[in-house]
């Protein structure tokens, strides 16, 4: 791994983390996710993120999801698709990696829910302006795509007054983090300047809070919530980069809520 590299406040430079988190998800796919898929799919509500927090403590989805447009920004897997799908929303899910899409085809037919898939990215959509009523990332372009470009295109196609929702790992977390190992309790790195953590076979980009407010601002949108979620005790599982315990002290992921100011 490397260490974390720095992305200017225009989110120009290096654009090499497409191809690098394209393979990376094609091998993650390819190894594991079917069984992690299928239990995201078959979840009776929404779970978000590492530490499974249930929708109905968070409360960050429409209220009537019925006929609504929405697009899912990075759906890998597209369990959060299917979610929407059962509340009566119309997804339409885009994601970089063809195995992950694959996954996500296998479980629509297990399942019988069909909402288009898309290989492609969300720094560059195809789709037309102002044609959705939600933009939705849980840990998908959230995370893996330059936010400088990822933003700027989900303004462009929800239509005024449009929602945004994304879940990433928190600013804390990614200044505790080390290339290897668990998050510790002292900051490695410093937080002027950086944004994007490039770890050699993957490449994440985790904009300051202050950044990522003003990027938001600038293309439109009006900041409804910002929720940092906490690790529960007992944890429903431990991960390789930060303990429970670590989580439930410090937040080690969070959730932004949006819309576009019309």
């Amino acid at each position: 791994m490397t260490a974390l590299e720095s992305t200017r406040e225009d989110g120009t430079g290096s654009d090499h983390h497409t191809e690098v988190n394209r393979r990376y998800w094609d091998e993650q796919a390819a190894a594991s996710h079917g069984p992690l898929a299928h239990a995201q799919w078959a979840a009776a509500e929404p779970r978000w993120g590492l530490w499974a927090t249930p929708e109905s403590s968070v409360g960050v989805l429409p209220g009537d999801l019925a006929g609504m447009r929405a697009i899912e920004l990075g759906c890998g897997t597209a369990y959060v698709s299917a979610w929407l799908a059962r509340a009566g929303a119309r997804p339409f899910g885009i994601d970089l990696s063809r195995r992950q899409l694959d996954t996500a085809r296998a479980m629509q037919a297990e399942f019988g829910i069909d909402f288009p898939l898309v290989l492609g990215t969300a720094e560059r959509l195809p789709c037309r302006d102002g044609v959705f009523d939600l933009a939705i990332s849980e840990f998908g372009a959230s995370l893996w795509c330059d936010p400088h470009r990822w933003i700027p295109e989900a303004a462009r196609v929800l239509a005024p007054g449009g929602g945004l929702v994304f879940m990433r790992y928190s600013p804390l977390f990614a200044l505790c983090v080390p290339p290897e190992g668990q998050a510790s309790s002292a900051l490695l790195r410093g937080q002027f300047g950086t944004g994007r953590l490039d770890w050699g076979r993957r490449v994440e980009f985790v904009l300051p809070h202050g950044r990522m407010l003003r990027l938001l601002r600038t293309h439109g949108f009006v900041v409804d919530d910002l929720i940092e979620i906490q690790a529960p005790r007992p944890a429903h599982r431990e991960y390789g980069e930060v303990s429970a315990a670590w989580a439930h002290q410090w937040p080690s992921e969070e959730i932004w809520t949006a819309r576009l100011a019309g």
